[in-house]
């Protein structure tokens, strides 16, 4: 009988995963290198939506030392995913110290500075003597490539399509936007995003201080659209200056479909459920 691809992504997530980056990797700390290796892993611990990186430690030009132990990421920890109801997924929000495998958390003394709980020991065969280390507390390069947000993932991808089915954009029964050309973006395991012309849009936008960053998009503006009277906060977003892979999306705009509703060719789409719901 044959299986969803999904269904098989998704059965990896209770488990320690990694994969070679076969690509350079270097950290730094206020100037200071603090990571150079050609040896490199992703590393998703279980539950972990999104990787690390983790190096040898023989490739951290830093003294490591035990830090004091954390508690284990709980079962309560995570966002339930609807197709899996029994799963729990650590989000990004979920801090580097809330670790689910097995190992020990360390610091890293950078030059006489402290880094408390960026590393962590782990205790598996197969990655004997790696560091994961925490993304957020450094300043990362693939190559000569910056790496922001978090690192990329070589198995999500990006699709950015041109369609023509006609899309209706309603917040309690109010028309927010209208188009018969929408540019459709298909981001792995992540709903389909209809991004609409400005023409297309019915009401007042009303800009947010709001900013967001993908590594995959770019840095995204927000918008707050002005319905009866009153701006809903931060429902709409742009890409004014998107990542060269998503090009076909600058200044278009988007609309949280979480919170709203969308008709596609007159067909009423059921609500997506997502940790933005």
């Amino acid at each position: 009988m044959s299986t969803r691809v999904r269904d098989l992504l998704a059965g990896g997530y209770g488990v320690l995963r990694h994969e070679p980056l076969a690509r350079r990797l270097r950290a730094t700390w206020n100037g200071t290198t603090v990571v150079d290796s050609t040896r490199g892993v992703l590393l998703w611990e279980p539950r972990r939506i999104l990787p690390t990186y983790a190096v040898p430690a023989a490739d951290v030009r830093a003294a490591v030392r035990p830090a004091d132990p954390q508690p284990p990421a709980g079962d309560d920890i995570g966002f339930h995913v609807p197709e899996l109801a029994a799963d729990l997924r650590l989000l990004a929000a979920e801090p580097f110290t809330a670790h689910t495998a097995a190992g020990r958390p360390a610091d890293l003394d950078v030059d006489g500075a402290v880094l408390g709980g960026v590393a962590f020991q782990l205790d598996d065969p197969r990655l004997d003597g790696f560091l994961a280390l925490d993304f957020a507390a450094f300043a990362w390069r693939e190559e000569d490539e910056p790496i922001s947000v978090h690192p990329r993932d070589p198995f999500h991808r990006i699709d950015v399509l041109a369609g023509s089915q006609p899309v209706r954009i309603e917040l309690d029964g109010h028309v927010l936007a209208e188009s018969a050309r929408p540019t459709l973006l298909f981001e792995t395991l992540l709903p389909v995003r209809y991004y609409l012309p400005r023409a297309d849009v019915r009401v007042q936008l009303a800009p947010s201080a709001t900013r967001t960053a993908c590594p995959y998009k770019g840095e995204a503006v927000y918008f707050s659209p002005v319905v009866d009277g009153r701006e809903r906060a931060d429902l709409v977003w742009s890409y004014p200056d998107p990542r060269p892979e998503s090009t076909r999306i600058r200044d278009l705009v988007c609309f949280f479909t979480e919170r709203m509703d969308v008709v596609l060719d007159g067909g009423r789409q059921e609500r997506p459920v997502t940790p933005w719901s």
